[in-house]
């Protein structure tokens, strides 16, 4: 019920019952005022023709009995009527009911009647008389006295009286008829205004369905448009809104893939920042830089960002500047970009773009390491070549062993530069990702055994103890480069004998863990302190600094030994304790 009331039919359909329901009233006011009026005019002509009729047949003076027979047959059964001569003197009295008498009196009585007499005009009075059905009760009469013919100036008169309940009964019907029409057209005027409100009303329910529908984001839906009037018009504006609708966000959802595209696609990170500081929008370099600085900040993390970047967000947002700036945060280099968003005139927020510099630094500052390591190694044997080149262009040397003992000099030195060259230009092929492994399928149990005992002699010249430990069958195979794998092996063997001193032990050994070949060569010589072991695999890195030239390899050794491993999809690692020994352990997958 609540549904129709709060609906259009309904209001539009007790609007127009409201409307139709004052006019039947107002109508039914005036048409029984209207009937009640023509009835009395009725009853008053129909009381003055009874009254020239009785007044007529009285004036014919005919026999008393005929009169009052004939007067009996012209009154009707409400109306009565009295005849005298004078006031004192009744000389007919046709009445009905009870209080007759009391009737005659008041009639007789009653001065508006005391001219007529003598006059020739009737006289019309509503009076209030005993009721001819009841004791002690009074109703309202209509009386009309009509004065006899004669040429005597008093004369007698005929009083015509007519009981209430004739009109009362006409004036009843009457309202009956009225109130029944008014009833019927109440009836059909609802009908007819519930089918005109529904009329009207159905394109305008199609359309909330409709509108429904589009904000659920159901565009195709069209509202029919079958009236060509303000209705149907409306129609047609919502079909072509809808398709408006759609367009425009089919072109907003566009551009916002376009944009969301573009910033997954960024490798800077980008946060979008509210008024309020909270963050709005990051891409996936922005969501990893945050949890980043979330974990490092552990227990303090409710706010992860540095507060360095929020006082410049401050800056941004009270000044309404753009801002760049470097900065080091926890070790990590950051270049960052914040620019305030507006809306309309006012900022609304801000964007931040940070660019992560910390591998860029890294990579300059070993380029950087790499040109002055390069420098100093070619600077030293160039200077020798010089030197003893000069010295023998010279005639410096005073003996042919001196001569001897610097054109030696001259040859390993230049060796040296040859070696330095080889090994960076193969540390650039593999690290460009350029190199090439021819892997055949060998027992690898017997393959690392030969390739140690090649170092036999050396190990046994510098008095190391040289050994070989594996628990593998030797039908075990493995797929692998063997020269590489050779030169892998070559230089961390020769690295463990060298940094060995004497009596010591050179052990390497074979084993598996889960899916690979674990290889580990172990010695037990000075070791490496434990704040250079994350660079032991860096480009020119050498243990001992203080070592002799002629001793000390390129220092590219482990670094050319690291991508060999890592191209045979392995992992090389290291565990050294200082004047105990060294593990370099690499695994390789079998």
């Amino acid at each position: 019920m609540n549904r129709i009331w709060n609906s259009i039919v309904g209001k539009l359909w007790v609007t127009i019952l409201l409307l139709v329901s004052f006019v039947l009233f107002i109508f039914t006011v005036f048409m029984l005022e209207f009937l009640e009026n023509y009835h009395n005019q009725q009853a008053e002509s129909s009381l003055r023709q009874t009254a020239s009729t009785i007044a007529s047949i009285v004036d014919e003076r005919a026999e008393g009995n005929v009169q009052v027979k004939i007067i009996q047959d012209i009154l009707d059964e409400h109306t009565n009527a009295l005849i005298a001569e004078n006031p004192n003197e009744v000389v007919y009295a046709i009445q009905e009911g009870i209080n007759q008498q009391e009737i005659q009196d008041s009639i007789l009585s009653n001065k508006a009647f005391e001219t007529i007499y003598e006059s020739n005009e009737p006289i019309l009075k509503e009076m209030i008389l005993p009721s001819q059905t009841g004791k002690d009760k009074k109703e309202s009469y209509v009386v009309l006295g009509f004065p006899l013919k004669s040429e005597e100036k008093l004369h007698g008169a005929v009083f015509i009286y007519q009981s209430p309940a004739a009109m009362h009964e006409t004036s009843k019907e009457t309202t009956k008829i009225v109130f029944l029409s008014a009833f019927i057209a109440f009836i059909l005027t609802t009908i007819f205004a519930f089918f005109l409100s529904s009329r009207i009303t159905y394109p305008l329910r199609k359309m909330r369905e409709h509108a429904f529908e589009l904000s659920k984001g159901r565009f195709d839906s069209q509202v029919p448009t079958t009236q060509n009037d303000e209705i149907g018009q409306l129609a047609v504006a919502f079909n072509q809104m809808a398709r408006q609708l759609k367009h425009h966000l089919e072109v907003i959802n566009q551009e916002k893939e376009q944009l969301s595209s573009i910033l997954t696609s960024m490798t800077d990170a980008v946060i979008t920042f509210n008024r309020d500081r909270t963050i709005l929008v990051s891409n996936p370099p922005a969501e990893k830089l945050l949890q980043k600085w979330f974990i490092s900040k552990g227990s303090q993390s409710a706010k992860p960002i540095p507060p360095e970047i929020y006082h410049m967000l401050d800056h941004v947002l009270d000044f309404e500047d753009k801002i760049e700036e470097e900065l080091a945060i926890d070790g990590s280099y950051y270049s960052l970009t914040i620019s305030p968003l507006y809306s309309g005139e006012l900022i609304r927020g801000a964007v931040a773009v940070i660019r992560d510099k910390t591998e860029q630094n890294r990579l300059e500052k070993l380029r950087s390491d790499f040109i002055a390591n390069v420098s100093h190694e070619l600077r030293t044997p160039i200077a020798m070549l010089q030197g003893y080149s000069e010295a023998i262009l010279d005639d410096v040397v005073s003996s042919e062993e001196e001569r001897n003992e610097m054109i030696r000099i001259i040859y390993d030195e230049s060796q040296r530069m040859g070696r330095l060259v080889t090994d960076l230009l193969d540390l650039a092929r593999m690290e460009s990702g350029h190199i090439r492994l021819y892997k055949d399928i060998v027992p690898v149990a017997h393959v690392l055994e030969r390739m140690t005992q090649k170092f036999a002699q050396v190990a046994k010249e510098k008095h190391v103890h040289l050994l070989f430990q594996t628990d593998l069958r030797e039908d075990i195979t493995i797929s692998m480069d063997e020269d590489r794998i050779e030169q892998v092996l070559t230089n961390l063997i020769d690295n463990a004998i060298r940094h060995t001193p004497e009596d010591g032990t050179v052990k390497v050994t074979l084993t598996t863990e889960l899916s690979y070949a674990k290889i580990a060569v172990e010695d037990t010589g000075f070791g490496i302190p434990q704040d250079d072991l994350p660079y032991v695999f860096e480009r020119f890195y050498k243990a001992d600094k203080a070592r002799t030239r002629s001793k000390g390899g390129t220092g590219l050794g482990l670094a050319i030994a690291r991508n060999i491993v890592e191209a045979h999809e392995g992992n090389i690692k290291v565990e050294s304790v200082e004047k105990e020994g060294t593990i370099f352990t690499f695994y390789l997958p079998l």
